[in-house]
């Protein structure tokens, strides 16, 4: 006889070694209260009270944001740098004005040393003195 398809087999596994039953779990400060609740339509539940689950205290925010704190000093930051290339410009130009009066200065100097060499006092015991006298050019030859 073969076996009827419309109706499964059920197989229910057995365990080899079964488990023993587990012991309640009894907290380790003591034995909790039992308590019993009737409801409304009659029926009697028994059983442990469970403590509400406290949640975590939410961290106190600042009264500012970190993301405004980091624009201000970036603010901050920003203006001390403009301050010292404002500084730093203004030295380089009175340093350019420096540099140009030493250069005119050096220039005057060295200007009036030649001036004094060319047009100043000579001694004339130095050098070669040619007196020329009644000289005169006939035919475009020069006789003294």
């Amino acid at each position: 006889m073969t076996p009827d398809r419309s109706t499964p087999e059920l197989h229910h596994p057995v365990p080899l070694n079964p488990l023993p039953a587990p012991f309640p779990v009894v907290p380790a400060g003591g034995v909790p209260e039992v308590t019993t609740i009737v409801l409304p339509d009659g029926r009697t539940l028994t059983g442990y009270t469970v403590p509400a689950a406290q949640p975590t205290p939410l961290t106190v925010k600042p009264p500012v944001s970190r993301a405004a704190v980091n624009i201000a000093l970036g603010g901050v930051g920003f203006a001390a740098v403009c301050g010292g290339l404002f500084l730093l410009t203004a030295f380089i130009a009175a340093l350019t004005a420096f540099i140009t009066q030493l250069v005119i200065l050096a220039a005057v100097i060295f200007g009036g040393w030649i001036a004094v060499q060319v047009f100043g006092h000579r001694d004339r015991a130095s050098g070669t003195t040619v007196n020329i006298r009644k000289a005169t050019f006939k035919r475009n030859h020069f006789r003294s």
